[in-house]
């Protein structure tokens, strides 16, 4: 194997992820809470406090795999606590932590936004559009 390959993700086991623009809060935040499943993740948890088998259960399109990811940086970002509930093995419950209940009002104002955005697509749906602005009754040829 020569020096300038890179060896998979899946064996590095590094420093967490660096904030690619250094210094911009815009990219800082979406570093702790972008992705598909992190604000699912804390709505779910602003609820209650859950165990791993919950959380799969509550976001059914989630692998375990990347759940145990996500996880995983929530709580190396402190928006996450991650506690042992008993003798050993113990059963992991996961609760938000007082930094992640800060961005319980985000959580909240993404998904009204996304209710909107729901409607909004359904509206230009029944009207014949398409994304993309093609109407889906013409001939396209």
């Amino acid at each position: 194997m020569q020096n300038d390959q890179k060896a998979p993700r899946g064996n590095f086991k590094g420093q967490r992820r660096a904030n690619p623009v250094s210094g911009c809060p815009l990219t800082a935040a979406l570093t702790a809470i972008g992705g598909k499943w992190k604000l699912i993740i804390i709505y779910w948890l602003a609820e209650s406090p859950k165990h791993f088998a919950a959380l799969r259960r509550a976001i059914p399109g989630l692998s375990q795999k990347v759940l145990t990811q996500q996880l995983k940086e929530l709580v190396q970002d402190g928006l996450v606590a991650r506690t042992p509930t008993g003798d050993l093995p113990a059963p992991i419950e996961y609760a938000l932590t007082e930094y992640g209940q800060s961005v319980l009002p985000l959580v909240e104002g993404v998904r009204q936004w996304g209710g909107e955005h729901l409607k909004r697509h359904s509206a230009s749906a029944n009207e014949g559009y398409l994304i993309g602005g093609l109407d889906s009754r013409s001939d396209i040829s």
